[in-house]
């Protein structure tokens, strides 16, 4: 079960939704203007349901282990770089603003942290939660898993705003060392389920 419980924890400390639901204030903060803001945030989404439909057409052929390995290390570079842009942050008549070309290129991170997210957290970790529990115990385990994942997903929405008010670099860093630790859980941890019958489960968690 722990390590389902893990899977769900780590969806969430990957840095999602501080990029969904924070992407608007975020862009008008480093000189995007509002109508900018809301149409980056909206191609934002678009490109995160467009990459979610590819990895369900190609997890089964792929595997949940490569998927979530990838994802997590494509995630924790583009966080990585954010961080560095964010960092070159200048304020200049009381507004913030990335000057040059840091603008650009925080915008490209993200969209390319949707795209590696889409591909892998974002749905493979549903298709590991219904298939990593034995069936003697499936049920109450994913509805404790699904349960951890809210809890952890409040706990990041609610520290964020105060966590990048203190450092918006630095919060960037942080949600990339979790990705890449995510990356390392699954590699050591986390055993493939491709081509498993749900029955095969009990030896899996054995």
């Amino acid at each position: 079960m722990w390590i389902g419980i893990w899977i769900s924890i780590f969806q969430q400390l990957n840095g999602i939704n501080i990029i969904f639901y924070y992407s608007t204030t975020l862009w008008q903060s480093v000189g995007f203007s509002e109508s900018d803001s809301l149409l980056s945030s909206v191609i934002t989404s678009a490109i995160f349901v467009v990459v979610t439909l590819v990895a369900i057409a190609v997890v089964d052929k792929i595997g949940r282990k490569p998927l979530l390995i990838a994802g997590g290390v494509g995630m924790a570079a583009m966080l990585a770089v954010m961080g560095l842009c964010f960092a070159a942050a200048v304020e200049a008549g009381g507004a913030v603003t990335l000057p040059g070309s840091y603008g650009p290129i925080a915008l490209v991170a993200a969209n390319l942290f949707v795209v590696a997210f889409g591909v892998s957290w974002g749905p493979v970790t549903w298709v590991m939660l219904g298939e990593i529990f034995p069936n003697s115990y499936r049920g109450p385990a994913l509805a404790v898993a699904v349960a951890v994942q809210w809890i952890a997903n409040f706990v990041v929405t609610v520290t964020f705003p105060p966590f990048a008010a203190l450092s918006l670099p630095l919060s960037y860093c942080f949600y990339s060392a979790c990705a890449l630790l995510s990356a390392l859980f699954v590699l050591r941890f986390v055993r493939e389920t491709k081509g498993r019958e749900l029955e095969e489960m009990d030896d899996i968690a054995d």
